[in-house]
């Protein structure tokens, strides 16, 4: 017998195309009351949700985003956000000083909680046959996000995540595929020649995998990667990470 949970999540993929149907207001307090179940970081619970469906801001973000359509054509943008106001409130309330958004350590708890958030709150989406897609070009725009959602010192923007009723074309497209699983996963040591050599190998199983579905015209593994990851491709984040009183150091 299949195990549902291990089948959703092998079967996971980024929705970007919707019915235009609404996910109902009590599956929407589900997903939200399942997401809120995530591990945080000493259970320091840094992380809090804004969301909107105002078709209105929702074109609005689409555009600060790029000009992402499939945002515009959500029913629902989530808002991932780092959280230290909340644990301010605690530690000033024993007389302390709050500072670890001061720290590399404290963005780093912050955007690793962050990206739990991000996978609970599509797990339990998905749970309910809504599609979703993960949104990190909220980083391009950060200002106008923290004027848009009215995000006060000690919080950021670290992702957005949009919601809807995945078309059924959408659904069924098929999985694109992943790097091998030899050089994922590791026993006991990196293996820096094989994790390399796997890169180099997916190339052309990403490449073939456009051929067969009829994707040749998207960007291949080497295209899309070299045109982000050759460039600062968002550069204001540590701009407005400071804006927002937070400190990338370690004392």
């Amino acid at each position: 017998m299949k195990n549902p949970t291990l089948t959703q999540l092998q079967n996971r993929k980024s929705i970007r195309h919707f019915t235009g149907d609404a996910v109902s207001e009590e599956d929407l307090e589900t997903i939200f009351k399942t997401a809120q179940r995530a591990p945080t970081s000493i259970n320091g619970q840094q992380i809090s949700l804004v969301y909107t469906r105002d078709k209105a801001k929702l074109q609005t973000i689409a555009k600060l985003c790029g000009g992402q359509e499939h945002i515009a054509e959500a029913d629902v943008f989530v808002g991932i956000v780092i959280d230290f106001n909340r644990t301010s409130a605690i530690v000033e309330s024993v007389g302390r000083n709050h500072i670890i958004e001061q720290s590399a350590e404290g963005i780093m708890v912050g955007a690793i909680d962050a990206g739990i958030m991000l996978s609970q709150l599509q797990t339990a989406a998905g749970a309910l046959g809504y599609g979703t897609t993960a949104i990190g070009a909220v980083r391009k725009e950060s200002e106008s996000f923290i004027k848009l959602f009215n995000l006060p010192a000690k919080t950021f923007l670290a992702l957005g995540c949009i919601m809807g009723v995945p078309t059924e074309k959408a659904k069924n497209a098929p999985l694109k595929p992943r790097v091998a699983l030899e050089t994922f996963v590791m026993q006991e040591r990196y293996e820096s020649e094989k994790v390399r050599q796997g890169a180099l190998a997916y190339e052309e199983t990403l490449k073939a995998f456009r051929e067969q579905t009829g994707s040749g015209s998207m960007p291949t593994y080497e295209e899309i990667t070299a045109s982000y990851y050759a460039d600062i491709y968002y550069r204001k984040t540590a701009q407005s990470l400071v804006s927002q009183g937070f400190a990338f150091k370690d004392e």
